[in-house]
């Protein structure tokens, strides 16, 4: 039950900073910043609400998915992608959380990786040929070597 919530937190936190940060136009830091700022005081005033385990969990999962909605429409401009990636960061969390104990960055780290999973997908749809994804990949690569 408590891993079923932490996905349904992290799905939301990524489409819901994806929302704030395109459509009301509110910038990625902000997008993120304004609504892990509400879960984490949240938690803060209101620990004894739920299970200590959601309580300590909740906040930092929203947080790392938050980090996945700041992505910009250029790469992907899909709610149900974005939330896959959400879901992804969730997996990557339960199961390295405690790899990464200690370590600075261990969200973001996590949210990179799960929206490069997702950014992938095109890639390896097509058995053997170059897709769509292989192709945006290759420009961002390229135009990223010409522009330095």
């Amino acid at each position: 039950m408590y891993i079923l919530i932490l996905f349904i937190v992290s799905f939301i936190a990524a489409t819901g900073t994806f929302y704030l940060n395109e459509h009301l136009k509110q910038g990625p830091i902000r997008s993120s910043a304004v609504l892990s700022l509400i879960v984490a005081t949240f938690f803060f005033l209101f620990p004894q609400l739920l299970s200590p385990y959601l309580t300590t969990n909740i906040p930092l999962v929203f947080i790392g998915s938050s980090f996945i909605g700041m992505v910009s429409t250029r790469l992907i401009s899909n709610y149900f992608l974005i939330g896959a990636a959400g879901l992804i960061f969730c997996i990557v969390y339960l199961n390295t959380s405690s790899f990464f104990h200690g370590y600075g960055g261990a969200l973001g780290t996590s949210a990179a990786i799960s929206l490069l999973a997702v950014l992938s997908l095109p890639i390896l749809k097509a058995s053997g040929k170059f897709t769509n994804g292989f192709h945006l990949l290759r420009k961002m690569v390229f135009n990223r070597k010409l522009r330095k």
